[in-house]
């Protein structure tokens, strides 16, 4: 559930709706979530960081609380409504975090608006080559029953993570409110090109002077990661055995880990 309102962070048309958890000092902790998510995917790494740190998860336009949201569509469309968001909050600097699409999207808002973003830690992002599992996300945008999802949802991970139990569940209850599966299939068609991705300038990224860390599983069936190779120098990469599409859910400990020494560095 979203945060109550506060005279720090309103609830606001002008702002997309977030989840607030911790109050540590310094500049506070930006998370953007993947496509077909919500906020609540970040609660297990907002948690970890919450005596540390203020994070804010937001959901993303067509998503979650957001559902209703003016406009839905790629990454660039979601990065137009965070970068508002973030003037409308007067967040700036922030440390930004973004999984998948939500890599996308963070990696755009550092380039349109580099004096909102002091580092980036991207999970297993897109935009880092055309290559993408089309099918699965197509399939996956469509699909509103819980058993018909959790073997999609499993390609996700690691082939030895044991998915959570509930997650599933929360995601066919997403898409039984109105307009919830138009929106995904909308928005998964806006950000594919053809059966690839469209794809972010990297030499840019590295040009931004500001720390960049990339999170990747070798088992990623999502988006491959061979994507992070001849990466420029000044991008960080860490990659892991073992993990699939969702490092933030399979290892939090080394997420967690990986975002405090990024947020640290300014």
């Amino acid at each position: 559930m979203s945060s109550p309102a506060s005279p720090l962070l309103p609830q606001s048309r002008a702002s997309l709706p977030h989840h607030v958890q911790g109050d540590g000092a310094g500049a506070p902790i930006v998370l953007l979530h993947g496509f077909g998510g919500d906020h609540q995917t970040w609660l297990n790494i907002q948690t970890g960081l919450s005596t540390r740190r203020r994070t804010i998860a937001f959901d993303l336009p067509g998503h979650g609380k957001a559902l209703d949201w003016p406009t839905i569509g790629n990454a660039g469309v979601s990065a137009k409504a965070v970068i508002r968001s973030l003037e409308a909050l007067d967040l700036a600097p922030v440390h930004l975090v973004g999984h998948s699409m939500g890599g996308a999207v963070a990696a755009l808002v550092a380039m349109r608006a580099p004096e909102r973003v002091a580092s980036l830690t991207l999970l297993a992002p897109g935009g880092f080559g055309t290559e993408i599992n089309h099918k699965l996300l197509r399939r996956y945008a469509q699909t509103a029953d819980e058993a018909a999802l959790e073997p999609l949802l499993e390609q996700f991970f690691g082939f030895g993570f044991r998915m959570p139990r509930l997650f599933a569940r929360h995601a066919a209850e997403l898409r039984q409110r109105p307009g919830a599966i138009e929106a995904l299939t909308t928005i998964v068609e806006d950000i594919l090109d053809g059966d690839g991705q469209k794809t972010l300038p990297r030499d840019a990224l590295a040009d931004l002077g500001m720390p960049v860390k990339l999170i990747w599983g070798r088992q990623d069936r999502v988006l491959p990661v061979h994507q992070a190779n001849a990466l420029p120098g000044t991008i960080a990469c860490h990659l892991f055995d073992g993990m699939g599409h969702m490092p933030h859910l399979e290892n939090p400990q080394a997420v967690i880990r990986l975002i405090l020494e990024a947020s640290a560095a300014r």
